[in-house]
């Protein structure tokens, strides 16, 4: 299975775990270890505090307490309680005062509240929770409404502390993924290139009649393949380092004419090989664009390589340069196999294996990296096709504005 399956996999399997956590509150409460949380009571009744401490520690939770508002910051500072139980009417400083100055608190906001009040109109209730009220406990209490309703929150911050865990779990998954992808990707390709350009010279200088028929179709192979891997090693090393933010986008005015050329030249031996005709039709009048260079040619050479490796032999392939509208299209148009009308939606994000008319096999990676390449210079990704009959890849990047 591929690493980046995996991880959507793992992050799918995290998020129905917690689904099921917190939905399932019992559960949830049996496998909480109650000595791990902290409570912070706050009362200015001493006899108040006292029960409530009672009945906490002999519930296994570790007390905290403070008797008015600035003692409450203070405690909550320093202690990092887990749920703070806050008495509403206190001479200094009422709970709600004191819960508004606590949400405004980078360290302390994140701390849920439960108010301990005999008010219980329906204004004071709403004023409450406007500033920051988790759940209201009316007195006089008793005691398994009191644990209820502490066990409520206590469930509340355990399941997000399993949700912070995941987090960082996935998150280092990921981003060894990445770490491992440009890795291979980097250390691969320099020597790949060494062995692609070799064997280019030895399938230029050679023919079937000086090396015999077989050995020359194993090198054309060999050809072949090389061309493919090197392309995916830099596809795969430039879309770790668009995912991971390191690669800059570099904007410069351009003339579509003294790019697009360039890259159908590289393609003209590549689709000899298949007896396939390159056939460029360029602008009525100059494309000027604001992009990136390396990306524009990074595009257009996923389209070129798909469309020879989905061509049939003798066939013709057109890069087509126009205006429409406000953008420059390239278009590269074949008379290949085309694409099934299920997959058209998602072709350019599904990421799935392909294969070719000679048996080349497609990442599926090209196509996410065009897309997120265009978008990147103000463009986009299209894609037109009739199975059985040629499909027809296009990239818009905006014209400079005169």
């Amino acid at each position: 299975m591929e690493i980046s399956n995996y991880c959507i996999i793992f992050a799918i399997e995290t998020v129905n775990k917690l689904l099921l956590l917190i939905t399932m509150g019992e559960a949830l409460e049996s496998n909480i270890n109650r000595s791990d949380y902290k409570i912070l009571i706050v009362d200015d009744v001493m006899s108040n505090v006292l029960l409530l401490k009672i009945l906490l520690t002999n519930e296994k939770f570790q007390v905290c307490t403070a008797n008015c508002g600035n003692a409450c910051i203070e405690q909550a500072r320093a202690e990092h309680p887990d749920l703070i139980l806050l008495d509403v009417m206190m001479p200094d400083m009422s709970g709600f005062d004191t819960a508004v100055i606590m949400k405004k608190d980078p360290d302390l906001k994140e701390i849920p509240i439960i108010f301990l009040t005999a008010l219980n109109t329906p204004q004071d209730l709403v004023h409450g929770f406007q500033v920051g009220a988790s759940d209201f406990l009316t007195k006089p209490f008793n005691k398994e409404e009191l644990v209820m309703r502490v066990m409520q929150q206590i469930s509340l911050v355990a399941a997000k502390r399993i949700i912070e865990k995941q987090n960082a779990e996935l998150k280092a998954t990921l981003n060894n993924r990445d770490k491992m992808y440009s890795v291979i990707a980097h250390d691969l390709r320099s020597p790949m290139a060494s062995i692609r350009m070799v064997l280019n010279l030895v399938v230029q200088s050679s023919t079937p009649e000086t090396v015999g028929p077989e050995l020359y179709m194993l090198l054309d192979q060999a050809n072949r393949e090389s061309e493919e891997v090197h392309d995916l090693l830099d596809n795969l090393l430039k879309w770790t380092k668009s995912q991971t933010g390191r690669l800059n986008v570099v904007l410069q005015d351009l003339d579509l004419e003294d790019i697009v050329p360039g890259v159908v030249e590289i393609f003209e031996m590549i689709a000899q090989t298949k007896h396939i005709k390159l056939e460029l039709v360029k602008p009525e009048s100059p494309l000027k664009v604001k992009a990136d260079n390396d990306m524009l040619k990074t595009v257009l050479r996923n389209f070129m390589s798909n469309a020879i490796k989905f061509s049939p032999e003798e066939s013709t392939i057109q890069i087509i340069m126009a205006a429409d509208g406000d953008f420059a299209r390239v278009s590269v148009k074949d008379q290949g196999v085309g694409i099934a009308a299920d997959r058209i939606d998602t072709i350019f994000h599904k990421g799935e294996t392909t294969y070719g008319t000679g048996g080349e096999e497609g990442s599926g990676l090209g196509l996410q990296l065009c897309q997120d390449f265009a978008r990147k210079n103000g463009g986009d990704c299209y894609v037109e096709s009739v199975e059985g009959q040629g499909s027809t890849f296009s990239f818009t990047v905006p014209l400079l504005k005169s």
